[in-house]
């Protein structure tokens, strides 16, 4: 199938055709002609597969055929946000033509507060910046009828489930929804059932296992010699690089020093003004740095084709974050590296992230060690034993040995006795 193929207005198949977009990714082709239905769609597939464009086509077609209509499109971090409207305008010429409004944190509420007034009918944002908005009344969702909840698994994580139920609040009842998440946990199975009518459920590929395309390696290291092998890893390696930490202060340090060390790199993490934020991608995209740094609120969303290679300074917090950091290489079906570093404090979190990409792994990882420990146990014991009853035999011979050689002296000493010359008893005198 083509998009070409798609029963969709013709203007937006001209611009399909503009933006280059040829032939459909298997998320696009399976979720597009359900969306184009009007059914609500519950979608999971792995990053980087294509999943904003799913749900993007489908918005333009219903939009173009009802004037009045409005999409609202939530997102969980401002990046992704942020790329979502970077697609929608590629397909939003000038002959479509629009209204649209990005709401998110760090950016101008005037420069977006413009947008809204220019009659806005395409809404991506975040939750915090879309409530705001909500309570300030200067947006309007009584007309929302095409609705999308994109990653979220990842809104979910961050908290953001009330806030999502306070801005449903405001969207009429009778609306088309599409879910699309990369997991798909208990807690989003339990929104699905509250939040769609009837899914259509689509999934591609397995959720928990990274792109196959995706060269896996990991390194052993202990702690102080982490920076010393990512300078090797920088200089083995061509192109692009995106390296992830813990911490804010970790992603400020260590670009520090690549800095120093004569390095092309920048941070991208939460402490960052959006403008800033957008500099560093727009920097790193067009090659100006060799080298982004950054915490795992980049880990979902960044869309960069030319990320060569992942490299996991720091193992993340949660384990499902490590399929969404592995997932900003290997876009789009091209090839991709990811390295990660492991010290001996990240054995339970590697082990949690094992058993994410292969559930037979707690059988093989813990069989092993058990046979092996009850074995070297064995061993010890007997080892113990035999040593004790030697050490013990010894020492009792040693001791009757001594004791005969005690009594023989004592003898001889004895039976040999002198007395001394000049030698008199004393005896006591009564006062």
């Amino acid at each position: 199938m083509n998009f070409s193929d798609l029963n969709i207005e013709n203007k937006l198949k001209r611009s399909i055709e503009l933006a280059d977009f040829k032939v459909p990714t298997p998320i696009q082709s399976e979720s597009i002609p359900i969306s184009l239905q009007g059914k609500d769609v519950l979608g999971t597939a792995q990053t980087g597969t294509g999943k904003t464009l799913a749900f993007t086509i489908p918005m333009l077609n219903k939009l173009l055929k009802d004037k009045q209509a409005m999409a609202l499109i939530i997102c969980p971090t401002r990046e992704l946000a942020t790329q979502v409207m970077g697609t929608v305008l590629k397909l939003n010429i000038r002959e479509i033509g629009i209204g649209n409004a990005l709401l998110i944190g760090g950016e101008s509420m005037q420069k977006q507060l413009r947008q809204l007034n220019k009659r806005a009918r395409i809404i991506v944002g975040t939750p915090g910046r879309i409530n705001d908005h909500v309570e300030r009344k200067s947006l309007n969702l009584s007309k929302v009828n095409y609705l999308v909840l994109d990653e979220t698994d990842r809104m979910l994580d961050m908290g953001f489930t009330p806030q999502i139920e306070l801005i449903l609040k405001f969207v009429p009842k009778k609306h088309q929804t599409l879910l699309f998440s990369a997991t798909l946990p208990e807690n989003i199975l339990k929104i699905s059932q509250r939040y769609l009518n009837n899914p259509q459920r689509v999934s591609v590929g397995s959720l928990s296992t990274p792109i196959e395309k995706i060269k896996q390696e990991t390194f052993q290291i202990t702690p102080d010699k982490k920076y010393h092998e990512l300078i090797n890893q920088l200089v083995e390696r061509s192109g692009s690089i995106l390296v992830f930490v813990k911490t804010k202060h970790g992603a400020d340090k260590i670009v520090k020093r690549l800095k120093y060390d004569g390095h092309k790199a920048d941070a991208i993490h939460g402490n960052l003004r959006q403008s800033k934020r957008d500099r560093v991608i727009r920097g790193f995209r067009n090659g100006n740095s060799r080298i982004l740094v950054a915490t795992d609120v980049a880990a979902r969303g960044l869309d960069i084709p030319v990320i060569k290679h992942v490299i996991n300074y720091d193992l993340p917090q949660v384990p499902e974050d490590y399929i969404h950091r592995i997932g900003r290489t290997g876009r789009a079906g091209k090839d991709g590296s990811a390295l990660t570093f492991l010290t001996n404090n990240d054995r339970n979190m590697w082990r949690s992230i094992q058993k994410l990409i292969d559930p037979d792994f707690k059988v093989k990882e813990e069989a092993k060690p058990n046979n092996q420990k009850g074995k070297k146990f064995n061993k010890k014991n007997k080892f113990k034993n035999k040593f004790k009853k030697k050490f013990s035999n010894d020492k009792l011979n040693k001791k009757k040995k001594f004791k005969k050689f005690e009594d023989k002296n004592n003898k001889r000493k004895f039976k040999n006795r002198k007395r001394p010359k000049n030698f008199k008893f004393k005896k006591n005198k009564r006062k």
